[in-house]
């Protein structure tokens, strides 16, 4: 039965049988369960490839003894880290700092302590070195293997049944996306909510309100609800902590979503008076010397890719000038940081006036101040428009490469949100929330929306949310994965 058909099915879905469902949640859960084993097991691998390689170069090395506590103290390291805890969403880019981190100290220890024990200090430096790289090398591949594994297991099974306590925007907006990210393994059920808010076509899948919170205890047993989350809703707060209790008790797994969620980046420090929690959060400021770093960085490093990549460069401005002619370069006023224009520049891919379709599409534009889905709008003009080489290159988005120019400019960053029309700013402006609070900062080649999918016709609603995630969540790192994530989609495109 779809999670989407009404309440009254729910008898049929209590009957149905889970031997699949389990027999694939059992395997993810073993996976899990032999992280820590598989990770003992390479860490022994790379204790004793370091100490083949030690031999072969004649380094001093540590007794066994000491080279025994390494993969006891990694281990307790990534433990501590949270690598083997269960969690909705596994990404190996999330957890190679816990791994780097983990095993460099790990390694500084097995070398500091025998050390301060009385031993020689000798070559042990280079020792630890080696079993840092080795280590951090053989635990990304193990980790990179159980992640795999884990999320084939869950693709395989059953998405658990959840329950969204709330039916206002955020519970539905949750609903919307929880049915789009499968990969996070939940699957909505339905809503509970006293005062639900109108549906509307645009809120996403058209799930069931199941009842108010004292119903809570027969939706959990007539749909076998294994998870729930709490959004917002007009229950009372003591209601809402006797459902959590309730759900607690019975087992069913919790997830709550935070009030002003809104602003609350990945880098927050929470302490104690008494029982109540404080939230310190520590989000990105644009303003701050980290960023003009950053577009310090962007520079050099623009510069240093238009000499090594100008080969390049010369043979696909050739090949447009071969299949469109002049001008080789399309141009087009786009706005960036604190809504200054600019300049932006791109190979040319299409036959015509650029202003006949591409971003400057009406209709992309109308459906995005309506609300409406934009997945299902004509594209058949701008391909009657393209030339082979152009589809080429927009396939692998080396039309972008010319971009280079204007990061070497200080006009625009290696990593951002990527720039809009004039036009665009002037319209949504005022019509899409949040949507200036994007020019916080320079905008980028490529971006933390667009490696999440999120280009094209595509919602702008969410894309402004993500660009916004990303200016009060910056870091290197991040830009470190989002360039990563890049490659390997230019790679996987071509």
């Amino acid at each position: 039965m779809s999670i989407f058909e009404p309440a009254t099915e729910a008898p049929r879905l209590a009957a149905r049988p889970a031997r699949s469902k389990a027999s694939s949640r059992r395997r993810a859960r073993h996976w899990l369960a032999l992280a820590p084993a598989a990770d003992a097991v390479v860490l022994g691998f790379a204790v004793a490839f370091e100490r083949v390689g030690g031999r072969a170069v004649g380094a001093d090395s540590l007794s066994a003894t000491w080279l025994y506590t390494f993969p006891v103290i990694a281990i307790v390291l990534l433990a501590a880290g949270g690598l083997y805890r269960d969690r909705l969403r596994f990404q190996l880019l999330d957890d190679l700092r816990t791994i780097a981190g983990a095993t460099a100290i790990a390694s500084m220890s097995t070398i500091t302590l025998p050390v301060l024990a009385g031993a020689s200090a000798g070559s042990l430096s280079a020792q630890g070195v080696r079993l840092w790289l080795f280590s951090t090398v053989y635990l990304i591949a193990s980790r990179g293997g159980i992640i795999s594994a884990v999320v084939a297991a869950r693709r395989d099974a059953e998405p658990v049944p959840t329950l969204i306590v709330g039916a206002g925007s955020v519970g539905r907006l949750l609903a919307k996306r929880l049915v789009e990210n499968r990969e996070f393994g939940l699957a909505p059920v339905g809503f509970l909510d006293k005062e639900p808010m109108q549906a509307d076509e645009t809120d996403g899948p058209t799930l069931p309100v199941l009842g108010a919170s004292w119903d809570l205890e027969s939706v959990v047993e007539t749909y076998r609800v294994e998870h729930v989350i709490f959004t917002f809703s007009t229950a009372p707060h003591e209601v809402m902590l006797r459902m959590i209790d309730e759900c607690t008790q019975r087992g069913v797994r919790v997830t709550l979503i935070p009030r002003l969620f809104e602003r609350m980046p990945r880098d927050l420090s929470i302490d104690y008076l008494g029982g109540i929690p404080l939230i310190s959060i520590h989000p990105s400021v644009p303003g701050a010397w980290r960023f003009r770093v950053k577009y310090a960085l962007d520079r050099l490093l623009a510069a240093a890719a238009l000499v090594v990549l100008s080969p390049v460069l010369l043979v696909l401005g050739a090949a447009v000038l071969v299949s469109l002619g002049r001008p080789i370069f399309f141009r087009q006023r786009r706005v960036g940081l604190d809504g200054r224009e600019f300049e932006m520049l791109k190979f040319r891919s299409m036959k015509g006036s650029p202003e006949q379709s591409g971003e400057a599409d009406a209709a992309w534009a109308d459906a995005q101040v309506e609300g409406q889905s934009t997945s299902t709008l004509d594209t058949r003009r701008d391909r009657d428009r393209e030339t082979r080489v152009g589809a080429f290159l927009r396939r692998c988005s080396l039309d972008e490469f010319p971009q280079l120019v204007n990061v070497a400019r200080g006009e625009m960053s290696l990593v951002g949100p990527r720039p809009e029309r004039v036009s665009y700013v002037d319209r949504f402006g005022d019509q899409v929330y949040r949507y200036t609070e994007r020019h916080r900062v320079k905008a980028g080649i490529t971006g933390w929306a667009q490696i999440n999918g999120l280009r094209g016709n595509t919602s702008l609603a969410d894309r402004v949310e993500w660009d916004n995630w990303y200016i009060e969540n910056w870091s290197p790192w991040l830009d470190v994965k989002i360039a990563l994530k890049t490659f390997r989609a230019l790679v996987h495109a071509g």
